[in-house]
């Protein structure tokens, strides 16, 4: 039988929970939102400021942005499975094994990538060794059983598991561009801002107190977009600050031209008070006429 309804059922205390965390949320809002300062706020202050032409702000995204890959074939080998579990005849001929194959392949490579620092000297050395080793198989005439080894890790996952694959690594990747939100680093050509929470809880560093390095040695994040931009600080009980870095090229470009300036501050002008005052020009004063003396007589 159907629950009764009362204002006191499971129902009810669930839109009261619902209610509730929506009032928070709202509420949460209205105070916070002249208080919290966000990369978005710092990147249209140093927009607005006159004195500065060239500025950058960075943050670090997550190592797990590099999979972005394997996420991407995950929710295409969603919809395949999706549209093969649909029993139209026309998808039976889809393979789960061989879409969970192409999957485990893609994210293998991605946990290389992320794992491991590879430059082009050792991706060169990898494809030349694994040519010399199946040349060495195929003499031997062993290269279809070594790949026949592989076919043991065919597996298959349901349309739902790939699709909570996809879903559990966006929102990793999201919760890191959330936190970029609030922790973040502005360069400007006087000083280099560190953003360490969601109010004015910053840093400043004069640019002779840090230095920068731009690291794009591995080749396949570099594929990617991403790079690794690091500040070392003269200061030495300070750690280096490493930030894994999306459109790497564009950020690097841009930080090499904050470094190179040096902003002066230039008096502004205040209203009508600080205008320009030119001298007015009066016209000459013409001469006077000349008396005459007690001897000169007047003819009539």
């Amino acid at each position: 039988m159907d629950e009764k309804w009362s204002w006191a059922s499971n129902g009810m205390i669930a839109l009261y929970i619902a209610i509730g965390v929506v009032v928070v949320g709202v509420a949460t809002w209205l105070i916070m939102r002249k208080t919290v300062r966000t990369r978005m706020g710092m990147e249209k202050q140093l927009r607005l400021d006159p004195d500065i032409n060239d500025w950058l702000v960075i943050f670090g995204w997550t190592s797990k942005a590099l999979y972005f890959p394997t996420i991407a074939v995950a929710i295409l080998a969603s919809i395949l499975m999706f549209m093969q579990e649909s029993g139209w005849k026309i998808f039976a001929g889809i393979n789960p094994k061989t879409v969970g194959g192409v999957w485990f392949a893609v994210f293998f490579l991605n946990f290389l990538i992320e794992e491991y620092h590879i430059n082009i000297k050792i991706l060169i050395i990898t494809v030349v060794s694994t040519g010399f080793l199946l040349l060495w198989l195929h003499l031997l005439g062993w290269v279809s059983g070594f790949l026949r080894l592989f076919t043991s890790l065919a597996f298959s996952i349901s349309g739902t598991g790939y699709l909570l694959i996809a879903l559990i690594g966006l929102f990793t990747i999201g919760i890191s561009w959330l936190r970029g939100l609030f922790f973040y680093v502005a360069f400007t050509p006087n000083f280099l801002n560190l953003q360490e929470g969601p109010t004015e809880a910053g840093e400043q560093i004069g640019r002779e107190d840090y230095n920068t390095k731009i690291d794009t040695g591995d080749f396949l994040e570099r594929l990617f977009g991403f790079g690794r931009i690091s500040i070392t600080f003269k200061e030495k009980s300070r750690p280096p600050l490493t930030l894994l870095v999306w459109r790497i090229e564009k950020k690097a470009a841009m930080l090499e031209k904050v470094r190179a300036k040096f902003a002066i501050d230039y008096p502004q002008q205040r209203g009508a008070e600080t205008e320009l005052k030119l001298p007015t020009l009066e016209p000459p004063t013409p001469p006077a006429a000349p008396v005459p003396g007690p001897t000169e007589s007047i003819q009539e």
